[in-house]
């Protein structure tokens, strides 16, 4: 730590601002004035980091009773996917609030009901998980509806759990809803707080109450780590087995599995210690085929799911290795890379594999799959958990290779080599040279190259290639531009524009006679003979700009045409000629 003991066992002096110090903390601030950011933003922004741990609200209830529309007022954005049937959120999802200055946890659960089976019963425990794990409960009933035998079931598993409970009584749209929220007086929860989660109305007192009920958060110094946990995508079609991976690196059910396609909606993410390192992983919603045609809740989640791969810094795409590889696997890994996310390529089902099928897969991987040959292949099991810690060199590999920077000079003598080498093909008798390169960015890298003229796509894939054989950029994506440099126009020499000064001959007299009346003495429009006269004569002379004398013999050439006597030999010389003949 930074703080120094003094003899007498007292500490010299409490950093008020964590681990900074008051020495690094006064030159962040003076970087931040100079980078033109606001001083009170940016000492806000540090206490609001410098917290632990935030306390976590669970908004619980049974379907269908606006649990997620409730969570989208309270964060103040439409995040959680939201339908007008019930059965539509389904694994438990965290978003951060904020209210009156206080931050806090939001955790969106599925419906909850009792005496059910199959996927219904996997999303009522993981509402029950969330009960435990939460520091204060938002207990949401339909006030239209009342008090149901479903809403009596959760409130004695909310008496069980023993958390603070606020009593949320939504659909309460005016003054006449208000009668029917006061019959919830009977719960036993205390007072119900009419609420409009739809419109907003009421959502204020509500809150001011939960903040009652939560506990402060924890104060915590700035850690070491830089940046946070570095962010992984698990994308791949429906029912490929993205949460039972979630679910065996963490450990713990963490989100709801069954046979059933699409069964997640929402992007979880979860913190997981994995290879000695934290990461945080996000279980997303199976990419359908057809996104445009599609409707309700699957077509925002795949809108999501699109937006968590964005957010993630690696993106792990899991096939099926039963099933063939589709065209809905390839649009899936395009998007991967279009994106510019570390890739890594993950075949799960590995343990269902015959030898049959592991040699026709082989195949399938060089034909469909030949543009990613540069990914990382692990072949896992999420079910039996095998080769589980392949995964995690796999993803420090793509991240690896996502970072790094070649340096401009030893760039540009690799192009010299490879262009030496190699050159480019010549096409319309003309044979463009890559004149120099450097690395504009990382994550991913990009190049930027400069050419006498346009590159090919097969050159272009051919440089890629070849510096992924130099560098090694394993994993990641390269995007390569080039820019062409500017035509250098040919200046033509034009008698016309020819402004010669006048030279006088050294033979001349001493008497000076204008152009034109002494041509022995006076030489003008012409460049001189001598070698004496020649340093009299500008460098620049005879030589003028070719738009200019365009437009004089455009001009010329249009009054020609306007001419009345045009195609009529009635000039002297050509009546002369004709009198000959």
């Amino acid at each position: 730590m930074n703080d120094h003991i003094q003899p007498d066992g007292s500490a010299e002096h409490e950093h008020e601002h964590g681990a900074l110090g008051d020495a690094e903390f006064a030159e962040f601030m003076e970087l931040a004035a100079e980078e033109g950011f606001d001083l009170e933003d940016v000492e806000g922004a540090i206490e609001a980091a410098g917290h632990g741990p935030l306390p976590v609200l669970a908004v619980v209830g049974r379907p269908n009773v606006g649990k997620s529309t409730l969570v989208n007022r309270i964060i103040g954005r439409r995040e959680a996917v939201v339908e007008d049937k019930p059965g539509v959120t389904r694994d438990r999802v965290t978003y951060e609030a904020e209210w009156s200055g206080r931050r806090f946890k939001v955790v969106d659960t599925g419906g909850w009901e009792q005496d059910v089976l199959g996927i219904d019963a996997s999303v009522a425990a993981q509402a029950e998980y969330a009960i435990e794990a939460a520091d204060a409960v938002v207990f949401v009933v339909d006030a239209k509806v009342g008090a149901t035998d479903t809403d009596e079931a959760v409130v004695r598993l909310l008496r069980k759990a023993g958390k603070p409970v606020v009593l949320c009584a939504n659909k309460v749209d005016g003054q006449s809803g208000e009668a029917d929220a006061s019959y919830l007086w009977s719960l036993g929860l205390g007072e119900p707080h009419p609420v409009s989660a739809l419109h907003g109305r009421g959502t204020g007192d509500m809150l001011d109450r939960v903040l009652e009920a939560l506990p402060e958060a924890p104060a915590q110094t700035f850690g070491t780590a830089v940046g946070g946990p570095r962010r992984v995508a698990l994308i791949g079609r429906p029912n490929v087995g993205k949460s039972s991976l979630l679910n065996k690196v963490a450990g713990e059910e963490r989100v709801v599995v069954n046979e059933i396609a699409g069964t997640t909606r929402d992007p979880v993410d979860e913190l997981i210690e994995l290879g000695g390192k934290t990461w945080k992983f996000v279980d997303t919603a199976g990419i359908r085929k057809r996104v445009h045609l599609q409707q309700g809740a699957d077509y925002y989640a795949s809108l999501r799911t699109a937006a968590a791969v964005e957010k993630a810094e690696v993106a792990v795409v899991l096939l099926d290795a039963a099933d063939s590889i589709s065209v809905q696997d390839q649009r899936i890994v395009t998007m991967a890379v279009e994106a510019g996310r570390a890739l890594v390529l993950a075949f799960n089902k590995w343990d269902t594999l015959d030898e049959e099928r592991r040699y026709y897969l082989e195949r399938e991987i060089e034909t469909e799959l030949g543009q990613v040959v540069w990914a990382p292949r692990v072949n896992v099991s999420a079910r039996t958990g095998r080769h589980m810690e392949k995964l995690v060199p796999a993803i420090e590999t793509a991240l690896a290779g996502w970072e790094t920077r070649v340096p401009t000079g030893r760039l540009n003598a690799f192009l010299g080599e490879l262009v030496a080498a190699h050159p480019h093909p010549v096409r319309g008798g003309k044979q463009p040279r890559i004149l120099f390169g450097t690395q504009a960015g990382t994550r991913p890298p990009r190049f930027v190259l400069f050419a006498s003229g346009f590159i090919e796509a097969g050159y272009r894939r051919f440089i890629e290639r070849r510096l992924r054989e130099e560098f090694s950029f394993e994993g990641t994506p390269i995007h390569i531009s080039v820019r062409v440099r500017e035509k250098r126009g040919k200046k033509k020499w034009c008698r016309r524009q020819t402004r010669w000064p006048l030279v006088r001959l050294p033979d001349a007299g001493p008497e000076a006679v204008p152009p034109g009346r002494g041509a022995s003495r006076w030489r003008a429009g012409r460049p001189p003979r001598h070698a004496a006269t020649a340093a009299a004569a500008p460098r620049s002379a005879g030589r003028c700009s070719p738009p200019r004398c365009r437009r004089r013999t455009t001009r010329r050439r249009r009054n020609r045409r306007r001419s009345p006597n045009r195609g009529r030999r009635t000039s002297p010389y050509c009546a002369g000629r004709l009198r000959r003949r």
